[in-house]
């Protein structure tokens, strides 16, 4: 086990480093200079030796390797530098406060998919061919194929504007987290519905069920404590890759909805060039699907001792 979580580690190293490369070309690659950007409208009034002394003072003279390998000496060191458009904020504290709002949605996202997608299709699963699996199906493909961000400006026009019982925007009470929540885990339930119910299926027709219910146990012992366990495995697998998903994919909702978390850090420091938040974000973002795959695959071990003997 020690081998294959260093072994894991490794390849997860290498993958961030690919990343960092990556998003340290494409942002070199975009029109625009966030020096200019910083500068706004003040910049008629500054020479070109006081621009260029600002891009001395920001690194931004040196060539492109240079850049690279300074930022990333000073990440390794933690130090994720501060930010070009926010003059003497560090990109550290930026991040920090925008973490919470992003892993509050996350985590409370996931926790309402699990706690409705599992009953669902186990149920659905159960009874297969029935209405509610019709009904099941259909609603998961739904919301599959129709797009958060529709999700989201439907809730604000229909709970916000018409009925007014939830905030539009913002998170001055405990009532807007609800719309954003509610977005984020109905894409997260059509899908662990989904595979709940396919698991199960398949659990279900194996030899060790049938010689349950030919044992002459009760259908529901039989599918909670001979088939449900083994249903969850895929299950196991799905919830950590959308965990890390969602850390990512909260870009589109915490826009619509104003909030202030790591997705709208990150396109507003798009827009802005704001060079060391970005790739900060987008280490950090790479460094969680890492974790979150890593943790998953301990976590299908301990569902699954076939694995540990492996």
């Amino acid at each position: 086990m020690l081998n294959f979580i260093i072994s894991r580690l490794l390849q997860g190293a290498l993958v961030i480093f690919l990343i960092s490369v990556v998003t340290f070309i494409m942002l070199r690659l975009m029109p625009g200079d966030p020096v200019m950007l910083l500068l706004g409208e003040g910049a008629i009034q500054i020479t070109e030796e006081q621009i260029t002394a600002i891009r001395a003072k920001w690194g931004l003279d040196k060539s492109y390797p240079e850049q690279y390998f300074v930022w990333a000496g000073n990440l390794l060191r933690g130090d994720l530098g501060e930010s070009l458009i926010r003059r003497g904020v560090p990109v550290r504290q930026m991040i920090f406060e925008a973490l919470p709002v992003t892993g509050r949605l996350s985590i409370l996202a996931v926790l309402v998919a699990l706690a409705l997608a599992i009953p669902a299709g186990i149920v659905a699963a159960v009874k297969r061919n029935s209405i509610f699996d019709y009904l099941l199906t259909i609603g998961a493909t739904a919301g599959v194929a129709l797009p958060n961000f529709w999700f989201g400006l439907m809730g604000i026009i229909v709970f916000a504007l018409l009925l007014r019982w939830l905030p539009p925007f913002g998170l001055t009470t405990w009532k807007g987290y609800i719309l954003p929540v509610a977005v984020l885990a109905t894409g997260e339930m059509a899908i662990l519905a989904r595979v709940m119910r396919a698991a199960t299926i398949e659990v279900l027709s194996q030899d060790y069920v049938r010689t349950a219910t030919a044992k002459g146990l009760a259908q529901p012992t039989v599918v909670l404590r001979h088939a449900v366990r083994n249903a969850l495995l895929p299950v196991v697998s799905v919830v950590g890759f959308r965990m890390a998903f969602l850390f990512s994919g909260t870009i589109v909702i915490e826009t619509i909805f104003a909030l202030p978390g790591i997705g709208r850090l990150f396109v507003d420091s798009v827009f802005r060039l704001d060079y060391q938040v970005v790739q900060s974000i987008v280490v950090l973002l790479g460094a969680l699907v890492v974790l979150a795959n890593l943790v998953t695959d301990l976590v299908y071990a301990v569902v699954d001792p076939r694995l540990r003997v492996r």
